[in-house]
């Protein structure tokens, strides 16, 4: 198995451009990993697949204005990107145009300093007034959308490219199978007996770059700033303990806590658990933490794709695609979703 496997034919007109009408109004395809099984419901009902003592765990990270043009004294204009949050600095961005060390730039009205060309399309950015650079993109950016919508940011986008539950800025992408989460959705899970739990991880513009390379092995990992307090820990290990079932909600909910169970801090550290998580999970992966997996429909050769994969198995996954593609379930991140998990559909 290759990353070669993991591509498919995705139509633009499947690709959901815009959030449904109603937050919530979307469709979601139940996949039971163990039977292969599935059935199609809808995202308001996932309250009839979970149960008294399960755990709902969510990424309460907030996008933040991210996507800004400035100006070169020459008159020539660059985009810039601010990057996610990374253990309390967020000066990076990444840049479309030509800039250099000591470049000067202006932006509403505000003058910019680049203090260091960091990579290759990234730089290092400030204030020539002292004003912190994300507090500047907060009042002047605009919402960074997926690139794959092929529109610019609307006024309908400050609304919803972002979870009701939002706190913690510092993403420049949103966790996207909570999108479709509702307070009266929250509301019938906890009456159900559903708790839930909050962690951060800022989610960065690589959830949504294709692999470019055909071997596992040869994929350098974006790196993301991550953290789970101990009130979550002490909720996931009390579900585990009683028979309950942990539910991701995201990729980006899953890559926290699978990459905190492989280190030594899970079990030690009685204030919770940070770092940077850049784990790579694919089919072969034994999963540490996670039983369910609400997640939407990925992107062809993406590292969220292949994570789903890992969990749900490839021929299962990629059977639900193409049962998801003949039914018109939008994909993406504005489309439509699945939960996947082993005996969903046999009430084992």
């Amino acid at each position: 198995m290759n990353v070669g496997d993991f591509d498919y034919p995705l139509p633009e007109e499947m690709i959901a451009r815009y959030p449904p009408e109603q937050r919530g109004a979307t469709r979601l395809l139940v996949l039971d990993s163990t039977s292969g099984g599935t059935m199609h419901s809808r995202y308001a009902a996932l309250a009839d697949f979970l149960r008294e003592g399960d755990l709902l765990v969510l990424n309460n990270s907030r996008v933040v204005k991210a996507r800004m043009f400035a100006r070169k004294t020459t008159g020539a204009s660059v985009e810039l990107m601010l990057l996610e949050k990374h253990e309390g600095t967020q000066s990076l961005v990444l840049y479309r145009g030509r800039l250099k060390k000591g470049d000067r730039l202006t932006a509403h009205g505000h003058d910019l300093l680049v203090c260091e060309i960091a990579g290759e399309g990234i730089a290092r950015i400030a204030s020539a007034e002292g004003i912190d650079l994300p507090i500047l993109f907060e009042r002047h950016a605009a919402v960074p959308i997926p690139p794959y919508l092929k529109r610019e940011a609307e006024a309908v986008d400050a609304e919803r490219y972002q979870t009701v539950f939002a706190e913690r800025p510092g993403s420049v992408a949103a966790p996207t199978a909570s999108l479709n989460m509702t307070t009266e959705l929250l509301d019938r899970l906890r009456l159900k007996g559903v708790d839930t739990a909050a962690l951060t991880l800022h989610v960065g513009l690589g959830t949504f770059l294709p692999i470019r390379v055909d071997r596992f092995e040869e994929h350098v990992m974006h790196r993301e700033y991550y953290e789970i307090p101990r009130e979550a820990l002490e909720k996931i290990r009390r579900t585990k303990a009683t028979g309950g079932r942990v539910i991701a909600v995201g990729t980006t909910v899953t890559r926290s806590l699978e990459h905190a169970a492989g280190g030594p801090e899970w079990e030690a550290d009685p204030e919770g658990v940070s770092g940077e998580a850049d784990i790579f999970i694919y089919p072969g992966y034994s999963f540490r933490v996670i039983d369910l997996l609400l997640t939407n429909f990925h992107a062809p050769r993406s590292t969220v794709l292949m994570l789903t994969a890992a969990f749900a198995g490839r021929e299962p996954l990629m059977k639900a695609y193409m049962e998801a593609t003949a039914e018109n379930y939008r994909f993406l991140s504005y489309g439509d979703s699945m939960l996947v998990g082993a005996g969903l559909l046999s009430g084992s």
